[in-house]
């Protein structure tokens, strides 16, 4: 393949993912399911006023707002600005100052160094090309500043989520990443090599409980979650593969139900903690 057909291959990759994330309500999936997650990660990340901060695959703001509410000045950024509204309408009633800007974490329209502090709230993760954008949140990050990640494991829920909807997905193009490697400490410490200079890597767990049972939760992602609902278009013409879908799907989640019989649905979801340091 030549360098314009990689280019534009890659170009229509984005395209999917943009259209996939815009998909669903993920506003809904952030507020209900990952809400604490944007503040413990600014908590993590020591994010204080006067910073210059970045969010990468900010979304709805997850951590956008924390970050702000600290009196950083703080830059959202996403490949689907189709998500931006939501975070501005949540931002303006807080009364944060917060500028949107779309953009692909592959390729920042950031200075090299123009940030105190790059975050990103299982956003970054999802990029398909995990050296690029490795490359980049160490490029816009000051010497000496801080990179902070939210990461699904391969092993957690997230991770066997994904693992479910694979044999039902489009085979994705040579060259994309697993996004669930993110969560994977070694992939962690390869992808950022010797341009760090201290590198802490923490498995931590959330907990879903939104639900009332296996089944429930599943709709939820059905109706909510851009990947999932990506998975169950690619399959919508195959009433046996839909089928086999909703089977398999409904099998992880009462495999992972952890509550209690006749209580709600309880899942807890594994996340790589990544505090990084950047060389001064």
């Amino acid at each position: 393949m030549t360098t314009s057909e990689t280019t534009t291959a890659d170009r229509a990759l984005k395209q999917k993912h943009r259209a996939m994330w815009a998909s669903g309500d993920y506003g809904a999936v952030a507020t209900d399911l990952i809400a604490d997650l944007g503040q413990m990660l600014v908590g993590a990340c020591e994010v204080t006023a006067g910073q210059r901060v970045l969010d990468v695959g900010a979304g709805t703001g997850n951590a956008t707002l924390p970050a702000a509410a600290t009196g950083a000045s703080v830059v959202a950024s996403d490949l689907t600005p189709e998500l931006f509204p939501a975070g501005q309408q949540a931002a303006a009633a807080r009364g944060l100052d917060v500028t949107w800007v779309e953009a692909d974490v592959e390729a920042l329209p950031f200075e090299t160094g123009e940030f105190d502090t790059v975050l990103s709230c299982v956003g970054a993760m999802f990029a398909p090309h995990h050296q690029a954008t490795a490359d980049e949140l160490l490029r816009v990050c000051r010497p000496g500043g801080t990179v902070g990640m939210v990461n699904w494991t391969p092993e957690g829920f997230i991770g066997n989520l994904f693992a479910t909807m694979r044999p039902f997905a489009p085979t994705p193009p040579p060259g994309v990443d697993p996004a669930p490697r993110w969560g994977s400490e070694d992939h962690v410490r390869t992808l950022f090599g010797d341009r760090v200079a201290d590198l802490q890597l923490e498995r931590r767990t959330t907990v879903f409980d939104h639900s009332p049972d296996p089944l429930a939760f599943r709709e939820y992602w059905k109706q909510n979650y851009g990947p999932t609902i990506a998975v169950y278009a690619a399959n919508a013409g195959d009433p046996a593969a839909t089928a086999a879908l909703d089977e398999a799907f409904l099998a992880l989640l009462t495999t992972w139900d952890t509550a209690p019989t006749g209580q709600p649905a309880r899942y807890e979801a594994e996340y790589l903690l990544i505090r990084a340091r950047t060389r001064a």
